[in-house]
């Protein structure tokens, strides 16, 4: 199954390492959108179906963790899973997004097999083997 993934750095060259760290990673992404701060990140999470949100910390506008502050308010926002990616490497900082919410965070720089690793255990593929072998008797609803 590919996930919707939306990747949200004020650096465009950044947005552009992760989305083909993302890629090379094995990691199963569909779309894959891009907004430069955490207001156009809403504004595409208005308009678009997003999984998950990866995001930097430090941007103009709105930061990572505004954003996070600002999903926690919807109902429908607060259950999309958000992984920070950051230089910052305080453990208070790092705290701090766990307790706003954040479902992981990874410090720069990171490896495709970190990524891959991390993004499959928020969206239930632990092992990141994918469950296309399986079929729908996995499934639990």
């Amino acid at each position: 199954m590919a996930f919707n993934v939306l990747i949200v750095d004020d650096s465009s060259p950044m947005r552009a390492v992760m989305r083909k760290t993302v890629t090379i990673s094995g990691f199963d992404i569909g779309e894959c959108y891009e907004a430069s701060n955490g207001r156009e990140a809403l504004e595409v999470l208005g308009k678009q179906w997003v999984d998950l949100i990866i995001t930097d910390y430090n941007m103009p506008e709105m930061n990572g963790m505004e954003l996070i502050a600002s999903m926690k308010k919807e109902e429908l926002l607060s259950a999309i899973p958000v992984v920070v990616v950051s230089t910052e490497g305080s453990q208070q900082i790092i705290n701090t997004f766990m307790e706003q919410g954040a479902a992981r965070y990874i410090q720069k720089p990171f490896t495709p097999e970190e990524i891959r690793q991390k993004l499959n255990n928020i969206l239930g593929d632990p092992d990141g083997q994918g469950s296309a072998e399986g079929g729908d008797e996995d499934l639990d609803f």
